[in-house]
């Protein structure tokens, strides 16, 4: 009974940092609660990253990250924060679409909550997203690298050459191995050791 409290509680509190009320309505500022109502198109252009052009992206980088100099950054860092930058456009685009009623003072207010509270967890989905389209990318990478190189060796094993040069190999591997069963069948049977076992078990 305690546990079960403890975890409505703390759904509760996820709850409330997901909200903003104004004027009397409840506005999630979590982006992911509307992605059930949308279409697969939406679902699909919020998910991927690098579908808000450079443009876009980098006029807006000073106001969800006004307290850095993005001369001091690093290219991934860039990446990276500019990856959240697109996410919080994103976000408020969708709040705008489902909440037209909210005027330009009532999205500032929402904006503000959202750059407080998500900006963590904004930057941790575009880090798992990018190391997830990484492991894709290498994936893919090693079965075009493994389906080339099996297509190399049918196309070397389909040549006339390679099937003439075949025919003698495998016509002296089978001499050689009934070459060696015929040495070793001989020399059992001249054993002298192996003939005395032989009157043994007479």
């Amino acid at each position: 009974m305690f546990n079960k409290k403890n975890k409505n509680n703390k759904i509760s509190n996820h709850l409330q940092r997901d909200v903003i009320k104004i004027a009397g309505k409840t506005i999630f500022i979590n982006p992911f609660l509307y992605m059930r109502r949308v279409d697969e198109n939406t679902n699909r252009w919020f998910r991927e990253l690098g579908q808000i052009s450079e443009n876009q992206t980098s006029s807006n980088r000073n106001r969800f990250f006004p307290e850095l100099d993005w001369n001091d950054l690093s290219q991934e860092e860039k990446l990276i924060k500019d990856a959240t930058v697109e996410m919080f456009i994103k976000t408020i685009d969708i709040i705008n679409t489902f909440h037209p009623q909210l005027n330009s003072e009532q999205l500032l207010e929402v904006e503000r909550k959202i750059v407080n509270t998500k900006k963590i967890a904004f930057e941790k989905w575009v880090k798992k997203s990018f190391a997830k389209k990484a492991r894709i990318e290498l994936n893919e990478k090693r079965k075009y690298q493994r389906d080339k190189a099996i297509r190399n060796w049918k196309e070397w094993l389909s040549l006339k050459n390679t099937n003439q040069a075949f025919l003698p190999i495998i016509v002296v591997i089978l001499i050689a191995a009934f070459v060696g069963w015929s040495l070793g069948i001989s020399k059992n049977s001249c054993n002298p050791y192996f003939e005395q076992d032989l009157d043994r078990l007479i």
